[in-house]
């Protein structure tokens, strides 16, 4: 006999289920008892495959539970060390914001500083050019004056006389 566990059971229930009734005893049968003992020994005998088999099966389920909890883990380590990385990038590209903002106010305030100066420096020089041309002109207007002079002298006039009283 070849078969399974299930069928050798489901036998063994129909012999039950069809066996004869004892006279006052319903509840009690007649059975074949070879046959009875034939298809428990065969139980007995598969038993042990089976029992293997499902091991296996288990095994091979925890197995399968560990390989997946262990990819998992790694999987989540995996995530961590990616986020720790976006957060480090993001705090390095904060930094780097801030410094370039730092660097565009000190930038901002050196060329205000320079326009400044600047503006002072070419009042100064503007300044500095006026007073010269201011100077050169009185120099021109006095020597065209003194040439004026040689040129179309002008008799002394008379003093006006004054009386003593």
């Amino acid at each position: 006999m070849a078969n399974s566990i299930e069928e050798i059971i489901t036998t063994l229930y129909e012999m039950v289920q069809d066996a004869w009734s004892l006279p006052l005893g319903a509840e009690k049968c007649v059975l074949e008892r070879d046959k009875v003992l034939d298809l428990l020994d065969e139980i007995s005998n598969q038993l042990p495959g089976e029992l293997k088999q499902a091991k296996t099966i288990v095994e091979s389920r925890n197995e399968v539970i560990t390989n997946a909890k262990r990819e998992a883990e790694s999987i989540l380590k995996q995530a961590e060390q990616r986020a720790r990385q976006m957060i480090s990038q993001e705090e390095v590209y904060t930094q780097a914001q801030n410094e370039a903002n730092e660097m565009i106010k000190q930038t901002q305030a050196k060329i205000k500083e320079l326009r400044r100066v600047t503006n002072e420096y070419v009042d100064d020089a503007l300044q500095r050019t006026e007073e010269a041309i201011n100077t050169a002109l009185g120099e021109i207007r006095e020597s065209r004056s003194s040439f004026q002079a040689l040129v179309n002298p002008q008799p002394k006039q008379p003093s006006p006389i004054i009386e003593d009283i």
